[in-house]
């Protein structure tokens, strides 16, 4: 049975979407059509899908990879090929006798190592003389420092000459390409071939176009010891398309999440301001009220204390009335006067 491998962003497994995808399979289908009837070996071939592709055209392919999981789970998968084997190898120590393969690809692997020189060399010496390397590097301008980005499985990426430092002196003859993810729009002839074209565009200078992409975020370089080796390959442009988009499907995704994030926050805040302004016209009108009930309590407090005065005014005048005044004037008409 097979190892399950658990897709965990430093090696890509087929089924993960998205542009790692797009990136990881351009470049297999690149190195595809230049090992035709080669020995090839694939260094750190991972889950072994590349390996398997380029079995399709090579005579024999050998795919090395340090992990014995990785190993055990593409021996199982692609069992069925007769012309590809795996062997479980530290990129830096090949366990192969020397001028045994005609062509070696190793894609995304330079970066994870300390021991670049001695992965170089090691690539070399298993080489023909006039064999081929095909090998792939980030950009670092472009992927890391332009882009404020950080890979926590890379141990040391390289600049572009840097990159051309380690092959030069051992590979002379060297053949650039570069890669970047991209949308595109495809105008083709259906009835002859013709040649190709690279160009970019921006929203703000649609009318001026610039050739070639001048920012690729991987190197591919192809190299050998061999002018002639060199020469051979066709520096061709390479577009790669998806059946199913899934690039356009993740993009859409995203943009129809960040629409219902967008909606449900200004919804959200739509509802929190409506409820503000709801307490804000309630708490006035509670002020308000209470306002006019505290003038009718006092107005109301002025009412009882002026009927309490009236009310103790008229008892003062009832107790007067009731005197008895006549007794009292006849008596004082009947008090002699005094002369």
């Amino acid at each position: 049975m097979s190892t399950k491998l658990e897709f965990t962003g430093e090696r890509f497994l087929p089924g993960a979407g998205g542009e790692i995808w797009y990136e990881h399979w351009h470049r297999y289908h690149f190195a595809a059509k230049l090992v035709s009837d080669a020995e090839v070996l694939d260094v750190a071939c991972g889950a072994g899908y590349g390996s398997a592709l380029l079995a399709r055209r090579a005579k024999h392919v050998v795919g090395a990879d340090i992990s014995a999981d990785t190993i055990e789970h593409a021996r199982a998968t692609y069992a069925a090929l007769t012309n590809l084997d795996f062997r479980q190898a530290d990129c830096a120590a090949l366990p192969f006798a020397a001028g045994s393969f005609d062509v070696v690809v190793s894609f995304e692997t330079i970066e994870h190592i300390e021991a670049q020189e001695k992965f170089l060399d090691e690539v070399r010496r298993v080489l023909q003389p006039d064999g081929l390397v095909i090998l792939s590097s980030p950009n670092k301008l472009e992927y890391s420092e332009r882009r404020g980005f950080t890979n926590p499985y890379h141990v040391r990426e390289l600049y572009r000459d840097e990159l051309t430092a380690l092959l030069a002196s051992r590979f002379p003859h060297i053949q650039w390409f570069g890669q970047r993810m991209s949308f595109f729009s495809v105008i083709w002839p259906e009835q002859r071939a013709a040649g190709g074209e690279v160009f970019e565009i921006s929203e703000a200078s649609a009318a001026e176009a610039s050739p070639g992409h001048a920012r690729p975020l991987y190197f591919i370089v192809a190299a050998s010891q061999s002018a002639r080796t060199i020469a051979a390959v066709e520096p061709c442009v390479s577009v790669l398309a998806d059946r199913d988009e899934w690039v356009y499907r993740d993009y859409a995704q995203a943009f129809v999440n960040e629409k219902i994030q967008w909606e449900r926050g200004n919804t959200l805040d739509g509802v929190v301001a409506e409820w503000q302004e709801h307490s804000r016209e309630a708490i006035a009108q509670r002020d308000a009220l209470q306002a006019a009930q505290a003038a009718e309590s006092a107005r109301l407090a002025a009412r009882i204390d002026a009927q309490q005065h009236e009310i103790e005014r008229r008892a003062g005048l009832r107790w007067w009335l009731a005197l008895p005044w006549r007794r009292l004037r006849a008596a004082f008409m009947r008090a002699p006067s005094v002369t």
